[in-house]
């Protein structure tokens, strides 16, 4: 008896793959693009340094908020339908975001982008698998797949930068106009449709509860950040652990939850998505501070900042892509492990940069942390979902890019928020006695407010509150960097002795790797 080969993908599946990948390029690049129009945003709608972190993460809370919710309606209506609804939903709100007028109004704009940029990558990830049957063709597909999330992080930067040189700081949401535009014109002609008919029903509690309780913390967390402990901080994030305890409890009561709790039971899924989780935390926590201070401490334009930013990206296209390739003999745990330690030396190579010649030390820790962090993100991705039963490996899929998106978001808001408790109190113990105090409470609240105030300022009060400005945002980028230096080093050492201890559990290969 023959076994019946797997049907092999044609021109139209590989076209289709150029499209998907074109989504998640775009889908990235959202994510770096705003660093880099930070300084302008903040002199145009001058954001509270709270606001404008909400603006920067609440894109990325809300997809971690939807991603599960969304895959499950996906399994329900058809993954290409939910994909083609939510390009028309982005590019409109792109266009909302672009044009916003005040800060709430931005922050609005970021949450709704959040919410129709989740059906991106569960979408495109399970038409993925439903195109390429073959198996040397899917492992082919999926690599291209992670190239286009590497690849928006390298192109981001630079093609920002080129639209800042020349439009307002609102220009870089309207990228994603052409490229939304061809997905709804060609993803109905060369994409496939695919629904579950086993899928379960979506439960909106479920999923209107675990957004609560995510922003619920987030808020109080914040808030502590910017004005010390305070009973309404205190009470948000009380209030979000409640309804997060209670969530939980109503997942292992529903018959269709939104993630299978049994999967945290595996040891080996647990530590590496607490890895991932974390190393995400450090990357995108880190990442906040590199366009602010090569535009407004070096004094870069946008396009420099963006072009400074490449090597930096381009060493995490190289590594991620390569790395596990030429590294099979190796254990993945120490592989995991290196990358975290290398990643923790460029973070303190971070603190040593200085408002005056910085540069250098900027670029070098980039390319470091970059080549470090490049392998682990997949590794401890497919270590997830291949540590998870055959029949659970797309709830394990969802629950990694969940713990990604979190982790990203969260680095942003607690690194975000260190910082900024750094800036303010060093602007508030530094601001020249000539300094006016509307001028002054606006320089204490972001970088790009002080110096949009010292334009309004005669010399020497100008330049002496640029100084101080610039020397409390550097104090605040070094002492992030070693806090975020040290969770490397410290998850390093958990990679090398937790995810060790799952490879040896482990008796059958694992299933082809599955990202986020």
């Amino acid at each position: 008896m023959t076994t019946a080969q797997p049907v092999r993908a044609g021109r139209r599946e590989w076209i289709g793959l150029a499209v998907l990948a074109l989504a998640c390029l775009l889908y990235v690049m959202d994510l770096t693009v705003l660093h880099l129009a930070i300084p302008a945003l903040s002199e145009d709608l001058q954001p509270t340094s709270t606001q404008l972190l909400w603006i920067i993460d609440v894109y990325g809370f809300m997809v971690a908020g939807a991603l599960v919710t969304m895959g499950t309606l996906g399994d329900r209506i058809g993954r290409r339908r939910l994909l083609l609804v939510g390009a028309a939903a982005f590019g409109a709100v792109s266009v909302l975001a672009a044009f916003s007028t005040t800060p709430e109004m931005l922050i609005v704009s970021r949450a709704l982008l959040g919410i129709a940029g989740a059906t991106v990558a569960p979408s495109t990830l399970s038409l993925i698998f439903h195109m390429f049957q073959d198996p040397k063709q899917r492992s082919l597909a999926v690599g291209i797949w992670i190239g286009a999330f590497s690849a928006g992080s390298a192109i981001g930067p630079v093609l920002g930068g080129l639209v800042l040189e020349a439009f307002w700081w609102g220009s870089v949401f309207l990228l994603a106009l052409p490229v939304m535009g061809a997905l709804l014109v060609l993803g109905p002609r060369v994409l496939p449709e695919y629904r579950d008919p086993g899928a379960g029903r979506l439960d909106l509690r479920s999923a209107a509860m675990s957004v609560v309780a995510l922003l619920a913390i987030v808020h109080g967390l914040k808030g502590i950040a910017q004005d010390g402990i305070a009973i309404e901080p205190v009470l948000s994030i009380v209030g979000g652990a409640v309804v997060g305890a209670l969530w939980v409890r109503r997942q292992q009561r529903l018959a269709d939850p939104m993630i299978d709790v049994a999967l945290f039971r595996i040891r080996r899924f647990n530590a590496a998505l607490v890895v991932n989780f974390l190393a995400i935390f450090v990357m995108i926590g880190y990442f906040l501070f590199i366009g602010q201070y090569l535009q407004l401490v070096a004094g870069m334009s946008p396009l420099q900042a963006g072009l400074w930013s490449l090597p930096g990206a381009l060493g995490f296209v190289v590594s991620s892509q390569f790395a596990p390739r030429y590294l099979q003999r190796i254990r993945a745990a120490n592989v995991v492990a290196c990358g975290l330690a290398a990643a923790s030396a460029g973070l303190f190579v971070l603190t040593t940069v200085q408002v005056d010649g910085g540069l250098v030390a900027i670029v070098v820790s980039s390319v470091v942390i970059s080549l470090g962090m490049g392998p682990v993100f997949g590794l401890t991705t497919e270590m997830v979902v291949g540590s998870a039963p055959t029949e659970k490996a797309g709830a394990a899929s969802g629950i990694s890019e969940t713990a990604a998106e979190l982790g990203g978001a969260l680095g942003i808001a607690v690194l975000g928020s260190i910082g900024a408790t750094i800036y303010r109190n060093g602007v508030a113990a530094g601001l020249p006695a000539a300094v006016p105090d509307e001028a002054g409470h606006a320089a204490r609240d972001t970088l790009g407010g002080a110096i949009s105030a010292a334009a309004h300022l005669p010399e020497p009060a100008a330049t002496a509150l640029v100084d101080v400005a610039r020397e409390a945002f550097v104090a605040g980028l070094q002492l992030t960097s070693a806090a975020a230096g040290v969770i490397a080093a410290g998850i390093a050492v958990v990679a090398a002795v937790a995810l060790r201890d799952g490879e040896a559990e482990q008796q059958e290969p694992e299933p082809e790797p599955s990202y986020c």
